[in-house]
């Protein structure tokens, strides 16, 4: 694995987990940021080929 996907999916688990914990403490706002962010890595992920299908939230 590469640098570029060994960071790119490391990036992807870290919003994801930073999403979970807005989510459980109701910071909706911050939610809706890190979802964001985890829609532009998902893209970027898909753009270069990257598989993240099994890392789901």
């Amino acid at each position: 694995m590469d640098a570029f996907t060994a960071g790119l999916l490391q990036r992807i688990r870290a919003t994801q987990s930073d999403l979970t914990r807005a989510r459980e403490t109701g910071d909706d706002f911050l939610a809706d940021v890190e979802q964001a962010e985890l829609d532009d890595l998902r893209r970027l992920a898909e753009e270069h080929g990257v598989e993240v299908s099994a890392m789901t939230v």
